[in-house]
Formats: C-alpha cells, structure tokens, sequence
C-alpha cells in the first residue's frame, strides 16, 4: 500500500474519532495534508477558527506566514512538506490543548509519522516540542537546537503566531530556519536552492 492510501485510511479513522471531548464541539477534523513523499513533516499545536471551517491545516494569518518562510527557505508546502498537528481538533476559544487530548491525539501523529518517514520534523511552539519530545521542555530554551528523536533531525522553532504576535522573534526564527535549510541540503538536496540562504 502506497502512503497516500495509507494516510487516506487513517484520515478516515481519525475523522471516525470520539476519544475525547474535542470533536464535539468542532466543526471538521484537520488531518493533515501536503507531500506524502516530503522529507520535511511540520508539526504544529492544532486547529484555529479558519482550519476548523476548511478542514486544511495553517490556513489562516500563522499559516500565510509559515507558507511565506518557507518560500524564502526554497520550500513548497505541497512538494517539500506535510503538515500536521499535535490534535486534530479545534480546542474551544483556541485553547491550548490538555495533556489528555494531547496523549490521545498523539497515536495518530504517530501513526503519520511511520507512514511518512520524514528525516526532518520542524516543531512549531511549545506545545508541539511538548507533545512530541518533551512535556517539560521550553521553546524559548530549546529552539533552534537540533535534537534526534528516533533516528530523526527535529528543529524546534517558534510558532508563526508567536512571531505575528512578537515581530522581534523573527530574526531568531529566521535564524533557526537556515538551520533546517543546512540540514536539507546536507541530508536530502545537496542542490536545494534558495536565494535567502
């Protein structure tokens, strides 16, 4: 079975989902989506008021800002990339999500994860490097630093709603971005081109 029908089948699984509490007061289940053969998987905290209403993750302001620093890395979102997040569920008023929603989403990420094989995984904000790594860790101290989770490169950078909230994030995040960009050339594309870096 090829990755794009195995990401279907758990999409359908996911959207099947009453585990907790979330799906109940959402509107649509945001599964994910972009290049199942991307090396690079994008993990964010979860839905906002304009995913929930398309079903598509990141398509509001922090998503149009994460789609413009990825142009300026040389990435696509639809060739370079697949995006998720930590839940699948918008939490009410965009709350941040508990520790239970979070450990009962993570199955499927995980799933994600084994299908999509990707050597790369960028965390945006706290919650996703929590989720993932470690629920203790803090963004501001462990952005920007490379660690290796099960035999992966995972990049913890700020989340694009931080930077639009505090534009004097963005130099560190540009920073952290380069980064990535250095280890896709190293790992993947030894000729990835971006005029920026």
């Amino acid at each position: 079975m090829d990755k794009a029908t195995e990401l279907a089948r758990l999409k359908d699984e996911a959207e099947q989902c009453r585990l907790c509490g979330l799906r109940q007061g959402c509107n649509r289940v945001v599964f994910g989506e972009g290049n199942p053969e991307a090396k690079i998987l994008v993990i964010g905290e979860g839905p906002g008021e304009a995913e929930d209403q398309q079903g598509r993750p990141f398509v509001g302001k922090a998503g149009q800002l994460l789609d413009k620093i990825l142009e300026v890395c040389g990435f696509e979102r639809f060739t370079h990339t697949y995006i998720a997040n930590i839940v699948k569920c918008r939490p009410p008023n965009n709350r941040i999500p508990t520790p239970e929603e979070r450990g009962i989403c993570m199955a499927y990420l995980q799933r994600q994860i084994e299908i999509l094989q990707p050597p790369i995984i960028i965390l945006l904000g706290a919650t996703a490097l929590q989720g993932l790594l470690d629920p203790q860790a803090k963004i501001t101290r462990m952005r920007g630093i490379w660690q290796l989770w099960e035999g992966r490169w995972v990049m913890p950078v700020y989340h694009p709603a931080a930077l639009l909230r505090n534009p004097q994030l963005k130099q560190a995040s540009w920073e952290d971005f380069k980064k990535v960009v250095n280890k896709y050339r190293e790992i993947v594309d030894s000729a990835h081109y971006s005029a920026h870096c």
